[in-house]
């Protein structure tokens, strides 16, 4: 009889077929936490890679930014009023958008420590089954 997920019923199972089936439950066990720790190796580098690249994009940003701070303090010697005032706007459009690449690099960091790691889970596992014991 099986289950409406399709498993097996082993209510009707002998102990002798139970005992033989363990090392293919063990086996299959290791391989699915195998898999789970490529998964999140995976998934964690490419996050700390799109990190990096946003980070990297804010510091490219803040570095030319000095440059339009220089602009500012020249164009603000200068008598007419919207060159400094867009020096200015500039200089704090390009800070803005610092700070929203930094966040986005920040945000990427933060999902590493979000997700579970394998190492976790076969601790899980190992209690699950000390439990059962």
């Amino acid at each position: 009889m099986t289950t409406p997920r399709g498993f097996r019923d082993r209510a009707d199972d002998s102990l002798l077929t139970l005992l033989g089936e363990i090392p293919e439950l063990v086996r299959n066990l290791v391989i699915a936490e195998i898999d789970a720790a490529k998964a999140w190796l995976a998934k964690t580098a490419k996050d700390g890679g799109w990190g990096a690249l946003w980070v990297f994009a804010a510091l490219f940003v803040l570095f030319w930014s000095v440059p339009v701070l220089g602009t500012f303090v020249i164009a603000g010697l200068s008598s007419w009023w919207p060159v400094w005032l867009s020096a200015l706007v500039v200089f704090f459009a390009m800070l803005i958008i610092t700070a929203v690449f930094a966040f986005i690099g920040v945000l990427y960091f933060r999902r590493i420590g979000e997700r579970r790691n394998p190492v976790q889970s076969i601790a899980l596992d190992v209690k699950e089954v000390r439990d059962e014991l």
